[in-house]
């Protein structure tokens, strides 16, 4: 017999499981269904949340050992890796158990099982148990996330040749690691394992790191890590994978022409070349449900698929893969299923790696208001400039700040900080505000902190910075 529900959420992501919640927040009967054996998605469990977990822990290892010397504390610290590891679970298992707390909170029924989508207003469910039940519901919001990218000819084992998740259960340090990728998720990790002893060497296909992010940011970012050890292959890819008694023979050719290739050993290889939508199993042509030439689901401004009742957010429609633009979908489109104007404003969405330095940007780069013809000016203050920076030995990086030449508004917000993760926050809210350079150098800001390089890097697209 089928049940019915207003809203039938299909994933329990970011997105999805605030979608759900929101919407059982405005009133309407909800159900999640759930692939995995805990919620949360990738991000809870095999992304966002064990990897901050891990770059946590090998960034206070790294600390202990080279940093606190400098400040009069003397100690000798020793690796534990299966202790590391298991601080990291135990911070999963509290966020995936509070997502099931708030299903639970918000009377939001949560099913765990394989969904198909049979048409409007209809799911098919097959049970873990092997059962299978149909669900009657007004609405249903696809919020499946992504899956790790693949690279033809590359095997992975999640072993020795692993893709993000494995990279976060290796059981020993590699002494050698080859990251394929130089975006966000492999410098992360290859800063993890670089920190806790491995030699990481870094290949990427383009010929500078971060693709998508302001060109200057990315040159400091890659002197930074390279100072911290990291070794970098641009314009280069990598052609064969081949294993050995005594781990990998990796091979590397130039990206663009007929330069000379190179052989390197690695014990341990990360595929890191991106994420793809996850649509499978939901029998979307069927029902009609389109996709772009890059597999997303196509929607329109209110997250609908042009099939009745059916929308999708996240992961699988165009935009960042970030699991708090997922969240802003999900509680928008929950709000205009409920009859609400639901709205994001995808201009003002932060991005944060979480190397060390931290790198954070918000807004436009200098690349996009070239490509746009926009007159700006830039204003910029290094931390090397910022009292609290000193004091706490956190020096490298800096705030820069792009801003309208003919209005003075803020288009665009880059920094590199030890807390930029936090300090983007401030960036954020004046963009969406419509806020202009003016109105953030005029803002007191508590001395001595590092939100201070904002103030200043403000007052310096009017060349009026205090302390430079």
């Amino acid at each position: 017999m089928a049940t019915a529900f207003d809203l039938i959420v299909i994933g329990t992501g970011p997105g999805g499981y605030v979608c759900a919640i929101r919407a059982a927040q405005l009133g309407l009967k909800v159900a999640v269904i759930e692939k995995r054996s805990t919620y949360g998605g990738t991000c809870l469990n095999v992304g966002c949340i064990p990897s901050k977990a891990l770059l946590h822990a090998s960034a206070a290892y790294e600390e202990a050992g080279h940093g606190f010397a400098a400040m009069g504390i003397d100690v000798a610290p020793r690796l534990d890796l299966g202790r590391m590891q298991a601080f990291k679970e135990e911070g999963v298992k509290g966020n995936v158990d509070g997502v099931a707390f708030l299903f639970k909170k918000n009377k939001i029924e949560a099913m765990q099982g394989s969904a198909t989508i049979l048409g409007p207003g209809r799911v098919g469910i097959a049970l873990g148990n092997g059962d299978r039940q149909r669900l009657e519901t007004k609405s249903i919001v696809i919020a499946t996330g992504s899956d790790v990218a693949k690279l033809p000819g590359i095997t992975i084992d999640e072993q020795t040749i692993v893709s993000s998740t494995g990279a976060l259960t290796l059981a020993r340090v590699p002494k050698r690691l080859v990251v394929i990728g130089a975006g966000v998720i492999g410098l992360e990790l290859g800063s993890v394992w670089r920190r806790l002893g491995s030699e990481v060497l870094v290949v990427e296909f383009l010929d500078r790191i971060l693709p998508g992010t302001d060109a200057e940011v990315a040159r400091v970012v890659q002197r930074v890590l390279t100072r911290q050890g990291l070794s970098f292959k641009l314009a280069s890819k990598v052609t064969g994978v081949a294993s050995t008694p005594v781990g990998h023979k990796i091979a590397i050719e130039p990206a663009i022409g007929d330069g000379e290739g190179m052989m390197v050993d690695a014990d341990v290889v990360l595929v890191a070349v991106g994420r793809v939508p996850f649509t499978e199993g939901l029998a979307l042509d069927a029902v009609g449900v389109k996709l772009d030439n890059r597999k997303r689901i196509i929607v329109d401004r209110s997250f609908g698929t042009g099939v009745a009742g059916i929308y999708a957010i996240g992961d699988v429609i165009a935009g960042p893969m970030l699991a708090h633009k997922a969240q802003d979908e999900g509680v928008a489109v929950a709000e205009i299923i409920a009859g609400q104007a639901g709205h994001v404003n995808y201009d003002a969405i932060p991005n944060v790696i979480y190397t060390s330095p931290e790198v954070a940007t918000v807004g436009k780069s200098e690349e996009d208001l070239k490509a746009a013809g926009t007159a700006y000016n830039v204003g910029k203050f290094p931390f090397t400039a910022n009292a609290r920076a000193k004091v706490n030995r956190t020096t490298e990086g800096l705030v820069k700040i792009l801003a309208d030449a003919a209005t003075d508004r803020i288009l665009g917000v880059h920094m590199i900080a030890a807390q930029a993760s936090e300090m983007i926050a401030e960036a954020t809210v004046i963009l969406e505000f419509g806020g202009s350079a003016e109105d953030l150098a005029r803002t007191c800001h508590a001395h001595p902190t590092l939100t201070e390089a904002v103030k200043e890097a403000a007052l310096a697209v009017a060349k009026r910075a205090i302390h430079i």
